[in-house]
């Protein structure tokens, strides 16, 4: 097995790559959400050919989920300090809670967000294995019930394109609505 090819004056260029293609799709992600990401937009932003693109980042899916993981790592891990040694409803409405005020607070999501209201970008995100499975996680749900993360991510982008009419609101449909579920 060969390692990946390093110098002197670049150091990893495979990481490298693969980080200036990742950072150039979350900015044309974030302007015009993910079902529009196309790779040969992405090659001429890096001044790179489709191939090189290929071979350091992979296909639309796998480039579409290595952006989403690399903007929800910091709020993963916020999330994962608020919830943990929490369990079942409990756990469920703080991480989700503690989800939405992250990521509204977040200036790369919120374009992200402003890119989705204006296209039909929901299929790229919802289709993602990435948020489902953090929804898994950090909701405690048992890794056999892909429904039950499915309808927490689409809770979560519900609350994040439709909100409450204000924080006690949207806290009280959670108690009243999420909770029950998950007791």
């Amino acid at each position: 097995m060969s390692l990946p090819r390093a110098d002197w004056l670049v150091g990893d260029r495979r990481a490298a790559a693969a980080e200036r293609i990742y950072a150039a799709a979350a900015e044309m992600a974030a302007r015009d959400g993910f079902d529009a990401l196309d790779i040969d937009a992405l090659a001429a932003r890096v001044h790179c050919s489709r191939a090189t693109v290929y071979r350091h980042a992979g296909g639309k899916s796998q480039i579409r989920d290595a952006v989403l993981g690399r903007l929800a790592a910091s709020i993963v891990e916020e999330v994962r300090r608020a919830v943990d040694r929490l369990t079942g409803a409990q756990r469920v409405l703080v991480a989700v809670t503690v989800a939405l005020q992250l990521i509204r607070a977040d200036p790369m999501f919120d374009l992200l967000l402003s890119a989705l209201r204006r296209a039909d970008g929901m299929a790229g995100l919802t289709q993602s294995p990435v948020p489902a499975a953090f929804a898994t996680e950090l909701s405690g749900l048992a890794q056999d019930d892909p429904v039950a993360a499915a309808w927490i991510v689409r809770l979560v982008l519900s609350l994040l394109l439709w909100p409450g009419a204000d924080e006690a609101a949207e806290q009280e449909m959670l108690r009243r609505f999420v909770a029950p579920a998950f007791s």
